[in-house]
């Protein structure tokens, strides 16, 4: 292991214990922020300047500009950002706005893993959460980020900042942030969703199909998400029936300059980019996700492919464990060790003969295809594993069956 997989380690085992899950819904009025007075421009002579809650061109021109967005209330907190509920002042429509303090290096570089993503996709999924826009602000301005601006030297500044490892954007008393404006989902995360209704084979065999769809578009556009957990993955309730958005990528690799697999149809040659020859080093991700080889540094797309059987299994089964840090019950297989319980992923690292008990209880809704599926989504071997074009036919087989 490296010194920072040992660290995770560490940490790990201090909150292994496993405990009784308890029902805790989330409660409580946030209250009511100030507008985010942030404008669109392309270019830094445009630039927008933020002061006293409303925004001002920085020209000689004295117009007056509203605020686009007006922030609600406070709906999620990391390590690295916060989350908003906001609404456009032109259109009424409720959106999410993350803001992302952009002080260290680790942090430029988890937002502009997450910017370069979301601005990487030239077609929409449903989903995937989409990104409405992006906006730098820094000292007062803001400036609409658009994906490889050259013209912009705030966002050159953010890209070597990243590459280089060390800050150079200006001092603390010059913050500067990224806001992310998406769509906003009504829902909650996967977590919360499901385990605060009763079981539904008919909801679960829709989210399985809802995110083997989002993972195989992923992979067709060279995109490895590197962190799939129930967290991240949002519940839009607008359309009446729930529907899954994969969300938050601050730890996505987008692979470019891979070469593509054509695929001869009856009619057509589908080009498909072979994202499972693109070979990753970076340890990281949640642990309870994570699969054997990401462990040890070195894996492919494939690892989604593990994150995403364990979530299945976990929501199948409504199998959680409380997280000792947020003291969150979360959706997620493991393993028992004495009175510890261990991660799948670290598990067959350390026996890569050890059977899995899928499914792990006794009277389980499991089908035997799906059972199948999952033992293969979640072999020892990357390679035994279906990708994430296989799994997508091999899902709509078995839930169909179902």
């Amino acid at each position: 292991f490296t010194e920072q997989q040992q660290q995770q380690q560490r940490r790990r085992r201090g909150c292994k214990r496993a405990q009784a899950a308890q029902r805790d819904p989330r409660a409580g009025v946030c209250k009511v922020l100030r507008p985010l007075p942030l404008e669109d421009n392309d270019n830094d002579e445009a630039e927008v300047r933020v002061e006293k809650g409303f925004s001002f061109l920085k020209a000689s021109s004295a117009l007056s500009l509203a605020p686009r967005y007006s922030l609600l209330r406070e709906v999620g907190r990391g390590s690295y950002g916060v989350v908003y509920e906001a609404v456009a002042r032109r259109s009424g429509a409720r959106v999410a706005v993350k803001k992302l303090r952009c002080d260290a290096p680790e942090k430029v570089e988890l937002a502009l893993a997450e910017f370069w993503a979301l601005a990487s996709l030239e077609k929409r999924h449903e989903n995937v959460v989409q990104l409405e826009e992006c906006v730098l602000e820094r000292n007062g301005l803001a400036q609409k980020m658009s994906h490889g601006n050259k013209r912009s030297k705030q966002y050159l500044r953010l890209v070597e900042t990243s590459l280089k490892g060390e800050r150079i954007l200006g001092y603390p008393e010059e913050p500067c942030y990224l806001w992310f404006v998406m769509e906003f989902c009504e829902g909650g995360d996967l977590n919360q969703y499901i385990l605060s209704r009763r079981p539904d084979p008919k909801t679960n065999r829709s989210f399985m199909k809802q995110l083997t769809s989002a993972v195989a578009f992923l992979h067709k556009n060279n995109i490895v998400h590197r962190d799939l957990k129930p967290d991240n993955i949002l519940i839009s309730q607008k359309s009446g029936s729930p529907v899954i958005k994969v969300a938050d990528f601050g730890l996505s690799k987008v692979c470019a300059g891979l070469g593509c697999i054509e695929q001869e149809g009856e009619d057509q040659v589908n080009k498909n980019i072979n994202v499972n020859k693109f070979w990753l080093s970076s340890a990281c991700g949640s642990d309870f996700y994570m699969a054997p080889e990401v462990w040890e540094g070195h894996y492919t797309a494939k690892a989604d492919i593990f994150a995403l059987g364990i979530i299945i299994w976990a929501m199948i089964e409504r199998i959680t464990f409380i997280d000792a840090e947020s003291k969150r019950e979360l959706l997620g297989t493991y393993v028992r060790q004495g009175s510890e319980i261990v991660p799948v992923g670290e598990a067959l690292l350390e026996n890569p003969k050890m059977v899995l008990s899928i499914p792990q209880k006794a009277r389980s809704p499991m089908s035997d295809g799906i059972r199948r599926l999952l033992q293969d989504m979640l072999a020892v071997n990357p390679q035994d594993r279906p990708d994430a074009f296989q799994l997508e036919l091999r899902m709509d087989q078995v839930t169909c069956a179902a």
